[in-house]
């Protein structure tokens, strides 16, 4: 899991605890990080630095990328690897502070695909740009809006080209998807900001899988949000909740049907049971 200190940390299924950090000066903020075939880590920086970073096991670091299509990569929210071993990277805004494209009509995020020939942008003009992964077949880039409040797809080309986007589904009230995950029968499982929900996607249906909501805080979060003044604060601690801002959800354990839940606040990542497995 990121390390805000500036690098990974491993939590062991027994509860032990194995952690790799930079040795450097420069603010590493992780946000997504991706493990290489060598062991070391691909580090999506949310500091002011931004860009993606590779992370040795031995505390070097050094750019993965740092620029691309000729301009700084600003701070990136998500880094992951696909089974073609293409690097996709998510930017959710070019604007400085982050707080200032927390808005209805500001979408100027984009995602950055790296591979043989070289790291470029395949798709702009997001709204506020989160996960991001191809499907298992590969067929598909699913990417989150966070605050277009929607799941987005693009066909790919052999190429890794995205084709016409689409939009998959549009969330309502309380809905600030942040991560996904596929399970193995078909089905896509989203986390929410601010409603703490988890809902899975599947055959036109959204089901809701848990939440754990403050109405009062959720209420005042969508006045901002409406009014678009939202702050820092209304993505901050949540008063009376175990969930903290619910932002990643992913398959685990010897079988895949362990599901772990993390928060953009929370002091522990947590786990349940359920009788689907998560896709390979």
């Amino acid at each position: 899991m990121p390390d805000w200190r500036g690098g990974v940390t491993q939590i062991g299924a027994d509860g032990s605890q194995a952690t790799w950090l930079a040795e450097t000066p420069r603010a590493i903020r992780p946000n997504g990080i991706a493990m290489l075939p060598d062991g070391s880590f691909l580090l999506a920086n949310l500091g002011v630095d931004g860009g993606v970073w590779r992370l040795h096991r031995d505390g070097r670091l050094e750019p993965f990328v740092v620029e691309v299509d000729g301009m700084p990569l600003p701070p990136a929210n998500f880094v992951t690897i696909d089974a073609r071993a293409r690097v996709w990277i998510s930017v959710s805004t070019r604007r400085n502070p982050r707080q200032d494209a927390w808005r209805q009509d500001v979408a100027d995020g984009f995602v950055v695909l790296v591979d043989a020939a070289g790291a470029r942008v395949v798709a702009d003009g997001l709204h506020y740009t989160n996960e991001v992964r191809p499907d298992p077949p590969g067929e598909w880039l699913y990417v989150v809006e966070t605050f277009g409040r929607r799941l987005t797809r693009f066909p790919l080309a052999s190429d890794g080209t995205p084709g016409a986007r689409e939009t998959v589904v549009t969330l309502g009230h309380g809905c600030f998807p942040d991560g996904f995950a596929f399970d193995a029968a078909g089905g896509i499982w989203i986390t929410s900001l601010v409603s703490n929900r988890l809902l899975r996607i599947h055959g036109g249906t959204i089901e809701t899988v848990l939440e754990d909501i403050n109405q009062d805080y959720l209420e005042a979060v969508e006045r901002a949000f409406a009014a678009g003044e939202m702050r820092q604060d209304h993505l901050g601690p949540i008063p009376g909740t175990t969930l903290q801002q619910l932002t990643s959800v992913a398959f685990g354990g010897p079988d895949g049907r362990s599901v772990f839940l993390g928060s953009l606040h929370g002091r522990s990542v947590y786990r349940f049971r359920t009788a689907v497995t998560g896709a390979t």
